[in-house]
């Protein structure tokens, strides 16, 4: 049988009341939601549970929200007894994989990313960074234009190589419409504004990593348990140094989530299964790959489908 591979959500993922009914059902579930509460010192569960949905949007809400939903979710799929060969997860996703890995404990994981969101937020003043995902043209010739339009003084670069035909680009905000002018002028289908706090995954995003630095040298990190596929790299970590240095940069560099599913694939992975709110990487993984089998689970009744679905291909 093919190895499997735990894929988690990032930001975009989000949707109150996302994890309240198995929370419910389930007191070990509502635990995580408990735990971040007081590690945070903050009623984030009535947040995920109840919204308003504009404060649960917040970057500095929504990254501790979806890696406290994801893992809940996470430690309800694995009674199943199914384990993961890899993980990875899409930008904040990532920590949710470290945190799935072993590499990072759940309580760690919340306050890093949680401190992560407020540097993000506050390292680029609102408005003067933006973020655009480009549709239908290929890597190399928008990775050109972000280039041309940096030189002439208006920094942009690509920030999230999705799947292809959809890479998100990242900058000041007039790089980012400089770029998407001159990326429909080269045939691109659509450019799309992203509705986001900040300039993420560019080099705007610099002061945010150092401070981050600062906190992850404060954290404590373990090797991981099970080979982590670095954002930055799409290659294989484990060893907590490594993983340190790899989420900094992660903050300034671009996400290869289309290598990193390639990676796995080459590696072994027939089976990929996304474990948190929504389907976006589901979705990502049938545009980069349609023959591999890809799962979502975000509720009790998606778990259980899942796991039937796997008995019955060892069957």
């Amino acid at each position: 049988m093919s190895k499997i591979a735990f894929v988690f959500p990032g930001q975009g993922s989000q949707a109150v009341g996302m994890g309240k009914e198995l929370a419910e059902k389930h007191s070990e579930v509502m635990e995580y939601f408990l735990k971040a509460d007081t590690k945070l010192s903050t009623k984030l569960s009535n947040l995920i549970f109840e919204g308003p949905k504009e404060e649960l949007t917040l970057t500095v809400n929504t990254q501790p929200a979806l890696l406290t939903t994801s893992i809940a979710i996470l430690d309800f799929f694995r009674k199943s007894g199914i384990r993961a060969d890899y993980v990875a997860g899409h930008s904040l996703g990532e920590y949710t994989a470290l945190v799935a890995a072993g590499a990072l404990s759940f309580e760690e994981g919340v306050y890093a990313v949680r401190k992560r969101g407020e540097f993000m937020e506050n390292a680029v003043p609102n408005g003067e960074g933006s973020m655009a995902a480009v549709l239908g043209l290929d890597r190399a010739p928008l990775s050109a234009i972000t280039t041309e339009v940096t030189e002439s003084g208006f920094p942009v670069s690509l920030a999230n190589l999705n799947c292809p035909g959809q890479i998100v680009i990242s900058g000041s905000r007039k790089g980012v419409e400089l770029a998407g002018v001159k990326a429909k002028e080269a045939g691109a289908k659509r450019v799309l504004p992203l509705e986001v706090s900040g300039p993420f995954h560019s080099p705007l995003m610099k002061p945010a990593a150092e401070q981050l630095r600062e906190v992850l040298d404060a954290t404590e990190m373990q090797d991981a348990q099970i080979p982590v596929i670095a954002n930055v790299t799409a290659e294989p970590i484990s060893s907590s140094s490594e993983i340190k240095d790899k989420l900094i940069e992660q903050l300034y560099s671009p996400v290869l989530w289309e290598d990193s599913v390639q990676k796995m694939i080459t590696l072994g992975v027939g089976t990929f299964i996304e474990i948190g709110p929504g389907k976006v990487l589901s979705g990502l993984m049938k545009k980069i790959d349609k023959t591999v089998k890809t799962y979502s689970v975000s509720d009790e009744e998606s778990a259980l489908a899942v796991v039937d679905a796997l008995k019955e291909e060892k069957l």
